[in-house]
Parts: C-alpha cells; structure tokens; sequence
C-alpha cells in the first residue's frame, strides 16, 4: 500500500490516508532529507509545484507536489516553519528554482543553498511581501466589499469596511471632496440637457 511504502521510508513524518496522493508532514530540520527520500527511494521523478500559506503568528506552511509518472501515484509533502527559512530542494529538483523564487518573493521565506533568489515578479521598489497576513491592501478598504450576502446569512448584508494597520480613515487621504449643493434633505442632481428632435421634411406648398 503507497501510504504503508511512505511511512516505511519517513518513519518520522506524519502521513495521512488519502490514496493516491497522501499528505505528508515533516519537521522543518528534515525538509531537503525527505525531498531527496521521495525521489530515490519512493521513486517520485517529476517536480510540480512549490508553494507557502502564512498561517498567522509567525508561521508559514512550505508544500510541494511531488509525483510518480509510471507509478502515476505521488504525495503533497510539507512542513510549518516559524523561523521562515527552509533548505532549498534545487539540487533534488532543478525546477524548483522557479517556484523558491516566487515563495521567497511573496511571503519572504529564505531556501537555504538557492544559488539566486533574485526578484521575479515583482517591481525592483516594491516593499513587502503581498501574500503575507500582515500585508496591507489598501484598495480593500476604498472599495467596498463585492460580495450580496455574508456567510451564514439568509439575507443580504452589507459588509462593514475594515481597516488594517496603517491605513487611514476615509477622508484622511487627502481634502475633503466638495459637496453638491442641496436643498432640503434632497440631494441636488444635475440638470439634464435639452433633448433635441429631429423635424420633419418640409413639403411643397408648405
């Protein structure tokens, strides 16, 4: 059985029972040792992909899919750092490069031994780590929430706008924009242009 072969060879690790492809925790310290058990000893050839998810507090969960072209049979192997570094695995899968770079430039996580985590997507002046928590989005607070009903719900709500550290108010942006004129309590709206009319042709004699 592909679970009972993935626990023979990471006695360590805790797997679970999702054939074909169980989900495998390892400690942080056997992260690269386990990558490199996947392929010499489970026979796991072909690098998918590598990714992170920030799960809050300090702590960041590293995932890579790895699979069995002939075994057609493979594993999501993963680990929870809360230093933000692991060893690189691109002396196991050359194409892991790509993907190190990408989850070192989105939640500064450091691979250890990755010959260049040079940027790759984002802009040379950009600051921050956009797929972390603590990373602002400002534009979820200037517009509202596109959502017509909440969870949990059984009719529609309006979300209320929520503002993460460090931004400011509506209103503290910049001056105040000037109101419209009104009269009464009824807002005062534009008038509307003249709609123009085509006139009939002229007839003879007329």
């Amino acid at each position: 059985m592909w679970t009972e072969d993935i626990a023979a060879a990471l006695p360590d690790a805790e797997v679970s029972a999702d054939e074909p492809r169980p989900t495998v925790t390892v400690a942080p310290g056997g992260w690269h040792a386990a990558v490199l058990t996947a392929r010499d000893r489970l026979g796991l050839d072909f690098f998918d992909w590598l990714s992170a998810v920030d799960e809050g507090e300090g702590a960041y969960r590293v995932v890579t899919h790895l699979w069995s072209i002939a075994g057609r049979r493979g594993l999501l192997l993963n680990t929870v750092t809360s230093s933000g570094a692991v060893d690189s695995i691109v002396d196991v899968y050359p194409g892991a490069s790509w993907h190190e770079r990408e989850t070192h430039e989105m939640f500064g996580l450091d691979f250890g031994g990755h010959p260049d985590l040079a940027p790759l997507l984002l802009a040379p002046e950009f600051e921050g780590h956009p797929l972390r928590k603590d990373f602002v989005l400002a534009s979820r607070v200037a517009k509202p929430w596109p959502g017509a009903k909440e969870p949990g719900g059984d009719g529609p709500r309006k979300r209320q706008p929520m503002r993460p550290p460090g931004v400011p108010a509506p209103g503290e942006w910049g001056p105040p924009l000037p109101e419209a004129e009104t009269d009464g309590d009824t807002e005062a709206t534009p008038a509307r242009p003249a709609r123009k009319t085509a006139r009939p042709p002229r007839k003879d004699g007329d």
